[in-house]
């Protein structure tokens, strides 16, 4: 299979890329970072573990798609706002037959990428990796997770399967998920409850579990978050997030989370599609939601002096 990786020089995509290349899979990570393309085509993709140990994938890397040809499968792990602008971009390398999987964050990347590419080309996923960028083409992958996919509307596809089965197969460990809404929506509510209150406070995230006012932030951001999932009758439940939470912050050891690494480089956050993403349905279902929207508020203050 022939797979380009959109934002592949990431932390994500490079923890999604080295083993499929590993594999045998034809993979070109696509990245706009000239500087950790130059290094993975001159070394290697490096991954660092925990342990410290390292090692170097070979694996393509380039800035320009148009040097692809058409690939099998797009994987889209761009931020959220480069979404339109890089499958623009990266339309050469999509052809008729091309599948586009969406792991990024947030809720409404889908809807994004079919505004650019057929709707029926477009599956959407997530991924729990957690993964640090220490250089250009230098990636330590925290701690190993899931990736879940599926079809936007819903229902069990043979290709879903087969990407499942190949990422399996390399790997990653993955699910194909028959209804992908409610999945999305599980992360999301993990990542609204986590994200915004390390990249806040600065903390990385096993220190969140450590303090009882952060425990109690990260309750109240996820109660509202459940609220809003059921009145869409998206069946979250609190104590089953809960708990994926707190196993997160224990597990999680030294790992920063994306968007304070976002912070810590003073790039733009994907609040909007997180907590942002909360707010909005909660206003059009009449659902108070004043602790996410305190983020959204907070973080949009922040980005003001990046």
């Amino acid at each position: 299979m022939k797979i380009a990786i959109l934002g592949g020089a990431g932390a994500t995509g490079a923890v999604i890329g080295a083993p499929l290349a590993r594999y045998g899979a034809d993979v070109t990570l696509v990245d706009i970072n000239q500087k950790a393309v130059d290094a993975i085509n001159a070394r290697g993709l490096q991954i660092t573990i925990p342990a410290g140990d390292s090692s170097f994938v070979p694996v393509r890397a380039t800035t320009d798609p148009a040097t692809v040809d058409p690939v099998d499968l797009v994987i889209v792990l761009v931020k959220c706002y480069q979404s339109v602008a890089a499958l623009q971009r990266a339309l050469p390398l999509i052809g008729k037959e091309t599948v586009v999987l969406s792991l990024q964050n947030g809720w409404g990347n889908a809807d994004a990428i079919a505004g650019v590419v057929d709707p029926a080309q477009v599956l959407a996923g997530v991924t729990y990796h957690s993964a640090t960028v220490l250089g250009p083409g230098h990636i330590r992958h925290s701690a190993a997770g899931e990736t879940l996919l599926g079809e936007v509307a819903g229902g069990m596809s043979a290709r879903v399967e087969r990407i499942a089965a190949l990422l399996n197969a390399a790997g990653v460990p993955a699910t194909a998920s028959a209804d992908i809404r409610t999945t999305i929506w599980e992360k999301l509510a993990l990542n609204c409850a986590v994200l915004p209150t390390a990249a806040l406070l600065g903390y990385q995230t096993h220190q969140l579990g450590e303090q009882a006012a952060t425990r109690a932030l990260m309750q109240a951001l996820l109660q509202e978050t459940v609220a809003v999932a059921h009145a869409q009758e998206i069946p979250l439940s609190f104590a089953e997030r809960w708990d994926a939470i707190q196993a997160l912050t224990k597990r999680a050891i030294g790992a920063k989370p994306s968007m304070l690494q976002d912070v810590e480089a003073q790039r733009r956050t994907e609040i909007e599609v997180i907590n942002g993403a909360v707010v909005a349905a909660g206003q059009r279902l009449q659902i108070p939601t004043p602790h996410n929207q305190t983020m959204v508020w907070l973080m949009q203050a922040r980005e003001a002096h990046f």
